[in-house]
């Protein structure tokens, strides 16, 4: 995909918005392009650079293998569940040409000048620079979490911790349709102006 080059950075801003998932396909970023989404994405705030997140990339084989995974889950928590239900679950991960795991990694010997929730906010930045790097690139993203990021199977099978907090699985591709804008909420709605 070529940049974006028709639109001003504030306009690139302004019209970025997720896309499902279900609703990507190839292709994706080639290494090249997905290299400089990740450089956008770690030019976030980070007091005292502590650089609190990590970044996993998923592709279609390991894509397939978390899947399987998911789908064995899924089906030991909902034994009841139909299999088309099961099947949903199992291609959660490939539903998009790539996958990115982030995840937290805080450091609590910094808490006394960079408080814990510095260090997540330094996280959140980093997956919104994520989405707009992607969509500064020509590709659309989608930043889920659902259940597979709470689960300690799933962190363990991506080499985590239990205690790890994965912040989000972002998926990354081309839109299968033009995504359509949606309502949003307003600055008129959240902006005030405090005069002493």
């Amino acid at each position: 995909m070529s940049p974006s080059i028709d639109k001003s950075p504030i306009e690139l801003i302004t019209t970025r918005r997720s896309v499902v998932a279900a609703n990507m396909t190839d292709p994706g970023p080639s290494d090249d392009e997905l290299n400089t989404i990740i450089a956008a994405g770690v030019r976030v705030p980070d007091h005292g650079r502590i650089g609190p997140w990590r970044i996993q990339i998923i592709r279609k084989d390991a894509q397939a293998k978390l899947g399987a995974l998911y789908g064995k889950l899924f089906k030991e928590d909902n034994p009841d569940a139909p299999d088309d239900l099961v099947e949903f679950n199992r291609d959660r991960p490939s539903r998009s040409p790539i996958l990115l795991a982030i995840t937290f990694h805080p450091d609590p010997e910094r808490y006394v000048k960079v408080p814990h929730s510095e260090q997540i906010l330094s996280c959140g930045a980093l997956c919104q620079n994520i989405l707009n790097g992607a969509h500064a690139m020509g590709f659309v993203a989608q930043w889920l979490t659902e259940w597979p990021a709470y689960h300690a199977e799933v962190k363990n099978a991506l080499g985590h911790a239990a205690e790890t907090e994965i912040v989000g699985f972002i998926h990354i591709g081309s839109a299968t349709d033009a995504p359509q804008e949606r309502k949003r909420v307003g600055a008129e709605s959240v902006v005030s102006e405090w005069a002493g």
